[in-house]
């Protein structure tokens, strides 16, 4: 019951505090599996990526984030795993044993949605995008059936810029691409680039 009244106040704070607009440009919002992978620049931007999704979509997706900063104290653990239901992973890899994409595999055996940041780190740079790590490329090979959507969130480093308590009122929103299309024997770097190209192509004109 905790979990269920801090989800909703999440979600109902986070769109109202940002002016959220969720924009399906490329697919629509169905009860699919899917791996949206999103920009980063932000500590908000899978809250109100997963805010911004329609309850029975919320439901089954789940965010990838790091255990070395969600295990860190019992609020942030409680939050991690009760309210957002998110999918832990090692981000230090500790034991080279370990396979770093295991618990999103499992996610995804499970028929969840996951939410992934394929820079791997936010964006503090003046570039748009950084390059893309290689864990979306190794994902797309593992799950075939699952549909990859790009999603720009545009506007959220700037309504909470980092040292500021209180939001500007500038208007957020969240742009969901078109599935990328599976291309047969498509190496890494030529997937990574491409998978790239169609998040900038959702990303807003510089003037």
């Amino acid at each position: 019951m905790l979990a269920s009244i801090t989800a909703f106040a999440i979600t109902s704070a986070a769109r109202l505090l940002t002016g959220a607009r969720a924009l399906w440009l490329g697919c629509t919002a169905q009860p699919v599996q899917r791996l949206y992978y999103a920009n980063h620049s932000s500590h908000g931007d899978f809250v109100l990526l997963w805010a911004s999704l329609p309850p029975e979509l919320r439901r089954r997706t789940r965010p990838v984030a790091g255990s070395d900063y969600w295990m860190s104290s019992d609020l942030r653990r409680f939050l991690i795993r009760d309210v957002f239901n998110g999918v832990l992973v090692d981000r230090e890899q500790r034991s080279p044993q370990t396979n770093p994409l295991q618990s999103m595999l499992e996610a995804l055996d499970q028929g969840d949605s996951l939410i992934i940041f394929p820079e791997g780190t936010r964006n503090l740079t003046e570039e748009q995008l950084l390059p893309f790590k290689s864990g979306l490329f190794h994902l797309a090979q593992a799950k075939h059936e699952v549909e990859l959507v790009p999603v720009w969130i545009a506007n959220l480093n700037r309504v909470m810029p980092k040292g500021r308590a209180l939001p500007l009122p500038l208007l957020c929103t969240l742009s969901f691409g078109a599935p990328l299309q599976r291309v047969e024997d498509e190496d890494k770097a030529a997937f990574l680039e491409r998978a790239r190209n169609a998040l900038l192509e959702l990303a807003p004109e510089v003037v």
